[in-house]
């Protein structure tokens, strides 16, 4: 056998000849055959390398040794210089990376140097350049020695790595197996290694093993490489499961995995073993290591099982040539019988890792470790499906969807989504649907975690697609439209627009098809939005699945809906509803609904003509009365038109100032131009509306919304005649002064602040507002003559709505000069002295405040508000006079107001909700002319003989000691009264607290639904959390008006009692729940600097210790994981954003509380205590 390697002995004296002539002697070439302690070594590229003396040491002319003299001596003469320094350089590379000495001499046989050199798996093809992991080395492998440092050596190729250790292998396996079973040991963070003995006694690896976790155990290590956070840590998992998937395909290619099958039995006894660790870095990693290997093995099946056909096919084509080559045949016979081998044996090793990884690892304590779990099924389904793409396996997936861990239940959708993007794997996939379909319905309805919904919904959508979706689970989904996730409405959006398009194509053929229907309606024209067309189908569809999905309102019609009470209810504007909302996740994939002004034409229409006679043979009259719109339906539309209008408006502005796109003068015009557009016409439409849809307060409010959207500025610029906007304020007054309903109050006050906002138009505006005034103060003085006794019935209803309105005004505009003012306009004449309006509206709240009627308590709580609204504003007036060195007016009405509140709050039940509403607003009153505590007084001319300091802070007083004890009855029976319904536990009562402060609340007997059908329990459960949250609610409003009384120094500010009441409400404070603790966090003042680098002492360090003794165990929660290295932000003290960020504070809650926090800490320690599946 010739060499030819230029790394041998022979080649490198006649290298050394043939560059210099040198006088000294020369070292005599030992040929190949007469030189025992020569073995070839050959690195992966197949070139032969200077091979090392038997026994593992290699030639080094620095040391001293008997093998180095006998060496020499066996010389004619002294080796050249050149060639020792070859030599050593060359040594010098091998050993690189190796701070052991060298393993024990492997036995040589004769037949050793005729074994080709191992080299990577290329399977014969030059193999594609992968991605590289990048900067792979780092600090670990700075300690890591052997394979371990060979593998994470920056810019080394795992499959010639691989080549390497298999070569190793080959020459002394006992050797390249310890070093590979430390080389895992290593990946899990552990310094203790393995040695000859071990691998050579497989019986002992259990127990070795368990030497090894006790010794790593007392280190009470808290990190390894898998889950750390260091740069290096996504590079290091790349790397260690490329040298696994490099080293099997590797051995496979070779055929060492088939005839060496001890190789694979000594991975898996090791790897197997790890993975029931009750350490948790073993049991990672090994898991990884062995499912990596079953994915590779797979893979390797895969190629068998195609390589095997390809060779049938071959074979057979052999057979059917004339004459038959017989060996041909037999040598592919014999090739397929070894194929069908190698998948035996694949499929075997296959099974046993599920048996003894898979099985116990995929309900692993560590949701880490499950997520892998899924991640390899899933893998193993897709790429095997000859063996993985059946029942038994497909269960557990279904059964990881109830995991309690968010990452996994993430990771089986996913994997569920991969398996139904194909239809062919319908029919596999059939059983499996009909067993966890509810389980998938059930996430995408009501997981907590946003995301999953999201993921479940679209996975939905891909079971929808093959068929084995139920009506009922469409009708499910389909009502997620209005869920209040965006990311849900999102991917529910193309889920529902099916449904919708299914309905419309069904309504279609009911009307005789497309040709019959265009032949009806005849010919569309593009800017006749008044006339019947095509697309007034879709939106009929639209309105009836959006109805018949809002659960809320029941089947009652919009106009029979008796309003809600007020305290149960808040009244805001400018918040889309839940209509807008699933409106906006349509709009794209819906064409008719960009069209708003098709939306308007349809709402338009005079459906009242069409009738069902002869609807049937008339396709017209068949169209005109299968788009007749209920009054629900034309609620919904209108609620679709202002989302509609919105998004255009929004979709045009968005187009000429995205940054991202390029800005053309044409954009810029067309987007002007749609702009003018639709203020244009929606000028034009709402007045038609309002006369349509203004009689009802539903429909009402809806339209009275279109006028936010209208540009007013670009409606001056186009020089629109004024009286055409003063119309549509007078249309808006109308609607003001018509309704009650709190609903149209609010948007058409909104409508007139979003008119008055506008320079050009403000003048109309304050002409329209002044009007208003005029006719709501009539209207009060009228009704106020009228006797007390004659206020009952729809008298006192009156009364009742137009101080509503007088609120509403008070809101949006100054009302000081009209409330003082002492004149009232006559019909005949001049005006003439009467009663000031704040005087008509104390005696009103004095004379109803004892009646028990539930307009009465309207009326005063209406009137209470109006009130303050007035002050707020007197409050306003006074700061510019005191700025501006004026002297103040005289406020001493605002006693009279106070007392007034204080008979309401003593003649009224503890929790009634007048009586809070009146607490409310006296705290209010008192902590608005706090304000003037810190107000700085200029002495000008006009105040200089006065003492207007003085006068300033005599506006600044204190709520009196009998106020502030009915106010704190108050708040002790509110607190009683949600622990009651929460079932919550509290500090006892003081000695000078009664127990009967729960006067007015109810008995909770919706526990005993033993009787109750399930329908029934549900709207109980309902109820219960309704109740539930008023309560918080009410406290929760309560407790914030009094922290602000209390931050403002005028209640329980002075007196023998000072600071009494600040105890009260902070005695329960960490036991009512997170909202109540972080209202009463504004009491605790600005929070003291706090260094992020600081470290803990004393109880915390020791604390933190014990956590870091825990996490080396097999369980670590997520929980504990959270607390960890939490740092609070450090704001500056007395900075106005320290109040702002106590709402973001995590709640923690804190020693004694008990609870579901007790309990929750017994079972996390419970769970810690054992390894589920073991």
């Amino acid at each position: 056998m010739e060499l030819s390697d230029p790394a041998s002995p022979k080649y490198s004296a006649n290298d050394a000849i043939n560059r210099r002539k040198s006088g000294r002697a020369k070292q005599k070439p030992v040929l190949y055959q007469q030189d025992p302690n020569i073995s070839i070594v050959s690195n992966a590229s197949g070139k032969r390398k200077r091979a090392e003396l038997q026994g593992g040491d290699v030639v080094n002319d620095n040391e001293d040794g008997s093998e180095e003299e006998s060496t020499v001596s066996e010389s004619d003469g002294d080796p050249d210089e050149e060639e020792l320094k070859e030599k050593r350089r060359r040594v010098a590379k091998s050993k690189k990376g190796h701070s052991k000495p060298a393993a024990k001499k492997p036995k040589t046989s004769a037949d050793a140097t005729t074994k080709l050199p191992m080299r990577p798996a290329t399977n014969g093809v030059k193999k594609a350049k992968t991605w590289k992991p990048r900067a792979r080395q780092n600090a670990a492998v700075e300690d890591g020695t052997g394979l371990y440092a060979e593998v994470f050596s920056q810019g080394q190729d795992l499959d010639e790595l691989a080549a390497d250790w298999l070569k190793r292998y080959d020459n002394h396996n006992t050797n390249a197996m310890c070093d590979l079973v430390n080389f895992v040991l290593k990946c899990t963070g552990c310094d203790l290694q393995v040695d000859v003995h071990d691998i050579e006694d497989p019986d002992n690896v259990a127990s070795k093993l368990q030497d090894l976790q006790d010794e790593y155990q007392a280190q009470k290590l808290t990190d390894y490489p898998l889950i750390s956070k260091a740069r290096s840590g996504p590079s290091f998992r790349a790397t260690m499961t490329g040298f696994f998937q490099s080293l099997i395909a590797t051995s496979h290619a070779s055929g060492l995995l088939y005839n060496d099958l001890v190789l694979i039995e000594n991975i898996q006894v090791w790897v197997s073993t790890m993975s029931s660790s009750a350490i948790r870095p073993f049991r990672h990693t090994a898991t990884v290591v062995s499912l990596t290997i079953a994915t590779t093995v797979c893979s390797i099946m895969n190629e068998i099982v195609d390589n095997t056909a390809k060779t049938i096919r071959q074979k057979e084509g052999e057979q059917k040539k004339k004459p038959v080559n017989k060996e041909r045949v037999a040598a592919l016979q014999a090739k397929v019988h070894e194929g069908e081998k190698r998948r035996e044996l694949a499929e075997g090793w296959l099974r046993d890792v599920f048996d003894a990884v898979f099985m116990h690892r995929y309900r692993d304590v560590d949701p880490r470790i499950r997520v892998e779990c899924v991640v390899a099924l899933g893998t193993w389904i897709t790429t095997c499906s000859d063996i993985f793409f059946e029942g038994q396996y497909l269960r557990y997936l279904g059964w990881v969807l109830s995991d309690t861990s968010a990452p996994t239940r993430a990771e089986v959708i996913k994997q569920l989504a991969k398996l139904f993007k194909h239809k062919e794997n319908v029919g596999r996939l059939r059983a499996f649907t009909e067993r966890f379909r509810p389980r998938i319905v059930e996430m995408a309805a009501q997981d907590a975690d946003p995301t999953i919904r999201a993921s479940a919904v679209e996975l939905l959508d891909k079971i929808r697609d093959v068929g084995l979706l139920e009506p009922d689970d469409i009708d499910t989904i389909g009502r997620l439209i209005f869920d209040t996730e965006p990311r849900v409405r999102k991917a529910v959006s193309k889920f529902f627009v099916e449904n919708i398009n299914d309905l419309f194509e069904s309504t279609i053929e009911d009307l005789g098809g497309e040709d019959g229907l265009e032949e009806a309606l005849g010919e569309e024209v593009d800017d006749d939005y008044d006339n019947p067309r095509k697309a007034w189908v879709k939106l009929k569809c639209l309105t009836e699945v959006l109805r018949s999905y809002d659960i809320e309102d029941g089947d009652e019609d919009a106009t029979e809906r008796e309003p809600r009470n007020s305290r149960d209810v808040l009244v805001v504007t400018g918040v889309d509803s839940r209509y807008s909302l699933a409106t906006k996740a349509i709009y794209e994939q819906v064409s008719e609904v960009k069209e708003w002004e098709v939306i308007a034409g349809y709402l338009l229409y005079d459906h009242s003509s069409a009738t069902d006679d002869n609807a049937g043979e008339d396709p017209q009259r068949a169209f005109k009365v299968r788009c007749q719109l209920s009054g629900r339906e034309e609620i919904v539309l209108l609620e679709i038109l202002n989302a509609a209008v919105k998004l255009r408006l929004l979709e045009a502005i968005d187009s000429s100032t995205d940054k991202k796109s390029k800005k053309t003068k044409a954009r810029k015009e067309e987007s002007r131009e749609i702009q003018e557009t639709t203020a244009l016409h929606l000028a034009q439409v709402i007045p038609r509306l309002l006369k349509k849809f203004g009689a009802n307060p539903a429909t009402a409010s809806a339209v009275l919304r279109l006028e936010h959207l209208l540009n007013l500025e670009i409606f001056q610029e186009l020089r629109q005649d004024s009286t055409e906007y003063a119309s549509l304020l007078d249309d808006i007054n109308k609607q003001f002064l018509t309704h009650a309903d709190g609903n149209v109050l609010a948007e058409a006050s909104t409508a007139l602040l979003h008119a008055r906002s506008f320079e050009d138009l403000e003048e109309v505006t304050e002409g329209k507002l002044q009007e208003l005034w005029d006719d709501t103060i009539g209207a009060l003085r009228a009704l106020a003559k009228k006797p007390s006794g004659s206020a009952k019935g729809r008298h006192l209803t009156d009364l009742s709505n137009t101080v509503h309105r007088i609120s509403s005004l008070a809101s949006i505009s100054d009302c000081v000069t009209i409330f003082d003012g002492d004149t009232r306009p006559t019909s005949k004449g001049p005006s003439k002295p009467g009663a000031k309006v704040r005087e008509i509206l104390l005696g009103l709240m004095k004379s109803y405040a004892g009646v028990d009627d539930t307009e009465a308590d309207t009326l005063v709580t209406n009137t209470m508000r109006a009130m303050l609204f007035y002050y707020m504003w007197t409050v306003h007036a006074l700061r510019e006079k005191i700025s501006a060195g004026e002297q103040i007016g005289d406020v001493t009405h605002k006693e009279d107001f106070s007392a007034a509140l204080a008979s309401v709050i003593s003649t009224k039940g503890k929790l009634d909700h007048v009586r809070l509403t009146a607490i409310g607003t006296l705290l209010d009153l008192y902590t608005l002319f706090a304000t003037f505590r810190h107000l700085k007084v200029q002495q000008t001319a006009g105040n200089k003989d006065l003492d207007a300091s003085a006068s300033v802070a005599g506006l600044v007083q204190e709520v009196t000691p009998g106020a502030q004890g009915l106010i704190t009855s108050s708040f002790i029976a509110a607190e009683k009264a949600f622990a009651k319904r929460s079932k919550r536990t509290i500090e006892p009562p003081a000695e000078d607290e009664s127990l009967d402060d729960l006067e007015s609340e109810p008995e909770d007997d919706s526990d005993d639904e033993n009787e109750a059908d399930d329908e029934e329990a549900f709207r109980r459960n309902q109820q219960r959390q309704q109740d539930v949250l008023l309560a918080e609610k009410r406290l929760c409003e309560l407790s914030g008006k009094m922290v602000l009384a209390l931050v403002g120094r005028v209640l329980d500010a002075s007196g023998p009692a000072k600071g009494s009441l600040r105890k009260r409400l902070q005695r329960n404070q960490v036991k009512l729940g997170a909202n109540f603790k972080e209202v009463l966090a504004y009491l605790d003042g600005p929070k003291p600097k706090k260094s992020h680098k600081a470290k803990a002492t004393g109880k915390g360090k020791e604390a933190g210790n014990e956590r870091a003794a825990e996490k080396s165990k097999a369980v670590i929660t997520e929980d504990d994981e959270d607390d960890e290295g939490e740092a609070e932000d450090v704001v500056e003290e007395g900075d106005e954003e320290d109040l702002r960020r106590r709402e973001l504070v995590e709640d923690r809650v804190e020693g004694g509380s008990g609870g579901e926090a007790g309990r929750g800490e017994a079972s996390s320690s419970d769970v810690e205590d054992h390894v589920m599946g073991d």
